[in-house]
């Protein structure tokens, strides 16, 4: 039986996400599937973690049972001391997925006004909400450009504007640079830790990249084949203000190296 948050918890000071020997299996005709086993892990105020594991790890589960998009069938999770459903109701968090998602038949300003829309905004906030996040995934004047005419680095910049647009505190980012190139995503990766500098965010982010999640992280959870069970957690000691050129360093190669090996670990589990 899964616990739940009550209300009193809401107002008792913790970290941002916890969860506590989390469990999801789901029901398939085939028989069930394990997706997340015994997951323990807390995220604090304005932390960078990355989530980090071969493909169905259950890291994007993970991530969605974050975001209230699946229920665990085990253990607790709160999202800012809250249950996954109460934090989705009071729009604690925005959500980037590895496609962009734009409709094609709206203007990008269109589509980053769409969640103002329907949370019921008045036009001219929507118009000041549009106006900053524009400036601040630094596409200003492309507002009345229509998504087919973007670069697929400039639509997923318009996807995350999107989903800064109504100022949650946490933002969940599902591998949204994992189909773009390596320069593209090099200049990226540098623009996301710009805003995150300037937000006081907190993010998830689910990457099969071992530089780019060292490069980004405060916080690396490794995660190991399904059934998802946290192999190591690696608490990175690099400056927050960093350039490409960390990566060359030995102190960023020995987080690397660690990585790997908690992945390596994580292979020798048995079900």
């Amino acid at each position: 039986m899964v616990q739940t948050a009550t209300a009193l918890d809401a107002a008792t000071p913790g970290p941002v996400i916890a969860a506590r020997n989390l469990d999801l299996t789901f029901a398939t005709n085939d028989g069930p599937v394990h997706a997340l086993r015994d997951v323990n892990l807390t995220i604090d105020k304005g932390e960078f973690v990355s989530f980090i594991g071969p493909s169905g790890c259950g890291k994007t589960t993970l991530l969605r049972v974050i975001a209230a998009l699946e229920h665990p069938t085990g253990g607790t999770i709160t999202v800012n001391g809250m249950t996954p459903d109460a934090a989705r109701m009071q729009r604690a968090y925005g959500y980037v997925f590895q496609a962009a998602g734009l409709y094609p038949w709206r203007t990008i300003e269109k589509n980053i006004k769409l969640p103002l829309e329907i949370m019921g905004f008045d036009r001219a906030e929507q118009d000041r909400r549009v106006r900053d996040v524009l400036a601040l995934v630094d596409l200003e004047g492309f507002g009345k450009k229509f998504p087919w005419q973007l670069s697929g680095g400039m639509q997923q910049r318009a996807s995350i504007a999107r989903a800064l647009a109504f100022d949650a505190d946490i933002l969940l980012m599902d591998e949204p640079f994992g189909a773009l190139d390596e320069i593209v995503r090099d200049h990226l990766n540098e623009q996301l830790l710009t805003l995150w500098a300037r937000t006081g965010k907190t993010i998830g982010f689910v990457t099969h990249s071992i530089p780019e999640a060292v490069y980004l992280s405060t916080k690396i959870v490794v995660m190991s084949p399904r059934p998802g069970r946290i192999t190591d957690i690696i608490e990175s000691d690099l400056p927050r203000a960093r350039a490409l050129d960390i990566r060359d360093t030995p102190e960023f190669l020995a987080i690397a190296h660690r990585v790997r090996e908690g992945l390596r670990a994580g292979h020798a589990y048995e079900d």
